[in-house]
């Protein structure tokens, strides 16, 4: 150190001697516990080390995801079954009505012979006649025997639907009222002398 006369040489000789002082104390007590070697990075969180020095570390299962309880992956068995249904749905998709057998039929037809066309219940009568003429034609289209069991009745209905051109009201009926009941009786009359075509 060299000296000097003059007071400011003195004060930074002063200040350069604790400056190297304080400097020497922080190495000294510096572990190197936080500061890594130039050229090399700090150790993983040893937390996240599966395995311990000698390879037989448990796996950390911190790490593993959790299932959510509310993520049921099951398919709702409800929501694929299909209702069962009772009905045997037609082409319109409504329900299909089950078909008179032709001995049924063909009672509630003869059903009308003991009645007529009178003032009170003309309107009437000539639409059941006409009703139960369709409901019979359905029947015997219908039946197992096949349709080719009645032919006669068959043909007498179709003219008559031909000629009414499918116009139900009462004054098309009241029109054709001779060929509607004439119809009824040809058929009852085939019908009697056929027994064994519809029992």
């Amino acid at each position: 150190m060299f000296t000097s006369s003059k007071p400011g040489a003195v004060v930074v000789a002063v200040a350069l001697a604790v400056l190297s002082v304080a400097c020497g104390t922080s190495d000294k007590n510096d572990t190197g516990a936080t500061n890594a070697p130039v050229g090399t990075t700090a150790p993983a969180d040893p937390a996240a080390t599966t395995t311990d020095a000698g390879g037989a570390g448990a796996p950390d299962t911190t790490t593993d995801p959790t299932p959510d309880a509310t993520s049921d992956t099951t398919p709702d068995a409800t929501t694929d079954a299909t209702p069962p249904s009772d009905a045997t749905p037609d082409a319109s998709g409504g329900p299909t009505e089950p078909v008179e057998r032709v001995r049924d039929a063909f009672a509630t037809l003869q059903a009308t012979l003991y009645e007529s066309c009178t003032p009170d219940n003309c309107a009437y009568f000539l639409g059941r006649v006409y009703d139960e003429l369709q409901g019979l034609d359905r029947a015997m289209k219908e039946d197992p025997k096949g349709p080719g069991h009645f032919p006669e009745p068959i043909a007498l209905i179709a003219k008559l639907n031909g000629e009414l051109d499918g116009d139900r009201s009462f004054e098309n009926l009241k029109k054709h009222q001779s060929l509607l009941v004439g119809t009824r009786d040809k058929i009852n009359t085939w019908m009697q002398g056929h027994p064994d075509d519809y029992r």
